[in-house]
């Protein structure tokens, strides 16, 4: 079973694709550390999309089991269906952009304003990257079941209704 966990930057697809692959005892991939060339400090230079594709989907079928957190929109049609199920996460801007300031604070001792304007912009679609219109027009290609979870639902809520989806399979 290979699970797919995708949203807005901040909707908690780390959090989920953790439990998940812990629950299922799958292995846990984040899409950014095939994104980003690794570096010090981190996400300073973009991986090439052929290669960063080529490398996850290899690490994808090298494991029975995976899940997989972040997006990977116009990676390459392989790669996006590679999966059995996909979980979109959707949640309100400012919870987003709370979650994030805190992680990025965390992380980093600050949080880049940058990095906030770019991913308030998310529901409107204005930058480069991730946006809600994106998303949901990728969705709606995808050959496997999508379920969607939508609002601030506790992470156990979210995590039985993904086991549930991830059993019917």
């Amino acid at each position: 079973m290979h699970i797919l966990i995708t949203g807005a930057a901040g909707s908690g697809t780390s959090t989920l694709a953790a439990a998940v692959a812990e629950a299922t005892q799958a292995t846990c991939i984040e899409t950014d550390d095939y994104f980003w060339l690794p570096s010090d400090p981190p996400y300073q230079h973009k991986r090439d999309v052929a290669e960063r594709a080529a490398v996850l989907l290899h690490d994808i079928r090298s494991h029975q089991n995976t899940v997989v957190a972040g997006s990977l929109i116009d990676w390459g049609l392989e790669l996006e269906h590679a999966f059995d199920l996909i979980v979109f996460l959707y949640i309100p801007t400012e919870l987003r952009l709370a979650r994030l300031k805190v992680r990025e604070e965390r992380r980093f001792g600050k949080a880049d304003p940058a990095f906030l304007a770019w991913a308030a912009q998310y529901d409107a679609g204005t930058a480069e990257g991730r946006s809600l219109e994106r998303h949901n027009l990728w969705l709606g290609t995808r050959k496997c079941e999508v379920l969607r979870l939508e609002g601030d639902l506790s992470p156990e809520t979210r995590l039985q209704r993904v086991l549930t989806a991830s059993a019917e399979k």
